[in-house]
């Protein structure tokens, strides 16, 4: 019997999948562009066969293989190859075995995203490159999202990524890991591009999804490079702030996927195990008495969890830790945060003098209009909140954002 296509389900695979595959063939071919397009020949196989064939086991390992193949055939064609090096003749095939991906190295398998990362994040390239074009190829995000993260044009971020791919090409840059030195330089550019991976897939309200599993990878990469740089206590305050935040992902949504906000979760579905560790890494980090933004980021998170209970929450702590962090990290998105610490210590009323200058910056931002319409509906300005509400749907990122702020008017 043919199985019913499910076009979803198949996107949310080959997402889930898009870091390791791209990171394997750029391995291979050595070439951002070969890499991508072998990487979409793939992903069109995979639609074609899918539906009717049903997964593969080893989803990541069969894209791998045909991309390869489909990049080698392309390669021929461009008469670039002349025959296959020792041993590929084995990759002719299409791929049939499950564990394709154990076959091709395990050793480099095992290190290729962290490569990756490591060529998007290149010195060579602007900070705004960088991050750009790790989001595309690493993230596989579309080029409208990274632009509106940006504040830019759509087609200006598309010509930012050709210009990034055009320099690494240009510029010959090895597509090997680097040395202490070098990874020491490039360190704050991936930690944050890691992160950026992390909170790609934090949006998911499936938490078994494909793509809520890029949290995992998130979460995987930064140990990886917690072994590089085992004395960095940044590196340390993000692992750890990831594995808080990940802990609650069984608590975010409700069963239709809609938003379950800090105070509202059931503690008792959070991973004690995961806050456990993160909380001896966030006193680990601070033993090295240099503080940074992530830890000041994880200490928040773990003043969250460290309450048992919603009314427990050490909000005089958080509101400090946050004023810290504006010092280091001047920025309206953390005044927004800060907020709302604001308004549990000292009222709506404080909240609001403390948002309001925020307004122009924060205009095309989802949660500024949710903060503002929740403190103005704790205000009782309905008519206030009502248009701060309908202008955060307008811009909300997911269906479960929209979902929750549609409630947040329901109540009005």
């Amino acid at each position: 019997m043919t199985r019913t296509p499910d076009p979803s389900w198949i996107e949310a695979r080959l997402v889930g999948a898009r870091p390791r595959v791209v990171a394997a063939l750029l391995r291979y071919f050595r070439d951002l562009d070969l890499a991508e397009e072998a990487f979409q020949e793939a992903c069109l196989r995979a639609l074609r066969n899918w539906p009717e064939k049903g997964p593969p086991r080893d989803a990541a390992g069969w894209l791998i293989m045909v991309g390869r193949n489909a990049g080698l055939d392309h390669v021929r064609r461009q008469r670039r190859l002349t025959h296959l090096p020792p041993g590929d003749a084995a990759f002719e095939a299409e791929a049939e075995e499950p564990d394709m991906a154990e076959r091709l190295d395990a050793a480099d398998y095992r290190h290729d995203i962290l490569r990756l990362l490591f060529v998007c994040c290149h010195p060579e390239l602007p900070a705004t490159q960088q991050i750009a074009l790790a989001l595309r190829i690493v993230s596989g995000l579309p080029v409208a999202r990274i632009a509106a993260a940006f504040l830019v044009k759509e087609k200006a971020m598309e010509q930012r990524i050709t210009r990034a791919k055009a320099r690494i090409a240009s510029a010959d840059i090895p597509f090997e890991t680097p040395g202490p030195v070098e990874r020491a330089e490039r360190f704050e550019a991936v930690a944050a591009m890691i992160y950026l991976v992390f909170n790609e897939g934090y949006t998911d309200a499936e938490p078994t999804s494909e793509r809520a599993g890029l949290c995992d990878e998130a979460i995987r990469l930064a140990r990886l490079l917690l072994r590089m740089f085992p004395s960095e206590p940044e590196m340390m305050g993000l692992l750890a702030l990831m594995l808080i935040q990940h802990s609650r992902r069984k608590a975010r949504f409700d069963g239709e996927g809609a938003v379950i906000l800090l105070e509202d979760q059931d503690r008792g579905l959070w991973d004690r195990r995961m806050i456990a560790e993160a909380l001896v890494m966030i006193d680990k980090a601070m033993l090295r008495h240099r503080p940074g933004p992530y830890q000041i980021q994880a200490a928040i998170a773990a003043l969250h969890a460290r309450a048992a209970r919603p009314e427990e929450t050490d909000w005089a702590g958080i509101e400090a830790l946050y004023r810290a962090l504006e010092q280091r990290t001047p920025s309206p998105v953390i005044t927004l945060n800060r907020a709302v610490a604001v308004s549990k210590l000292r009222g709506p009323g404080a909240a609001l003098e403390v948002i309001e200058p925020l307004a122009a910056p924060l205009d095309g931002y989802f949660y500024f209009h949710g903060v503002r319409g929740t403190i103005l509906r704790d205000l009782r300005r309905a008519e206030e909140a009502r248009d701060a509400f309908n202008r955060a749907i307008a811009l909300a990122n997911t269906p479960a954002e929209a979902a929750h702020i549609r409630r947040q008017l329901d109540q009005l």
